[in-house]
């Protein structure tokens, strides 16, 4: 199993989501807030707790995710722990496409993504929430925790609704089921409208493009795929 830094620092969020779920298994749990666990880095705790978070799925709305989530629970039932981790390793990490950062897909390694990044930071502290250090801003599961605890989180989600469609467009095409995962996020958000629609076509048949100016006062481009992680 892959150990990195950028695993090591969602490992407690991912924990403590998998706890969760087992200290009232009927109790309500945000859809984002399940999607931002399944979405991070397989850990053992997370393999421990596949009961209760299969009760909590059987809680979720509109029929659409649960049923999404479902089918995701399903496959982490019958997948060797150690090869969901290198499916999880090979997909997000070699995968360009498949990046979990909402903002690299249309945006790669440029300037316009630096600035889009920016919006992520003042949507954080304007609310009061402190995201990791070790992570960019736009990383999924982190914007997902965002918008399971407070509703200007969930207002930079939808605002991302594009960013969304391409990375679940991208999962699909690789056959990957954390494509069910974000067909889960999909479904508690609005339909593209026709704006939206134009940028995932455009940015669908371009690709995150590759320029790497204008990034560096943020984070490396190594840690687009994972690697500065595993140093």
């Amino acid at each position: 199993m892959r150990a990195t830094a950028s695993a090591a620092s969602t490992r407690a969020g991912a924990e403590a989501g998998a706890a969760s779920a087992g200290y009232d298994s009927t109790a309500a749990v945000s859809a984002f807030k399940l999607a931002s666990v399944l979405l991070q880095y397989p850990t053992q705790a997370l393999f421990a707790a596949l009961d209760d978070l299969a009760a909590v799925v059987s809680t979720v709305s509109p029929r659409e995710s649960r049923a999404a989530f479902g089918r995701f629970v399903d496959w982490l039932r019958v997948k060797p722990g150690d090869q969901v981790a290198q499916h999880y390793v090979e997909t997000f990490d070699l995968r360009r496409r498949c990046a979990l950062y909402l903002t690299y897909f249309r945006y790669g390694d440029t300037r316009e993504r630096g600035m889009s990044l920016l919006t992520f930071k003042s949507a954080y502290r304007a609310a009061g929430f402190v995201p990791t250090e070790d992570e960019l801003p736009d990383y999924l599961p982190m914007v997902l925790d965002f918008a399971a605890l407070s509703p200007p989180g969930e207002r930079l989600l939808r605002s991302h609704r594009a960013d969304v469609e391409l990375l679940h467009r991208a999962l699909r095409q690789s056959q990957s089921p954390y494509a069910d995962v974000v067909l889960a996020v999909r479904a508690q958000l609005p339909r593209l409208g026709r704006r939206e629609v134009t940028i995932v076509d455009k940015a669908w048949q371009e690709g995150p493009p590759k320029d790497s100016v204008g990034l560096e006062p943020f984070a490396p481009p190594e840690y687009l795929t994972g690697e500065a992680a595993r140093r």
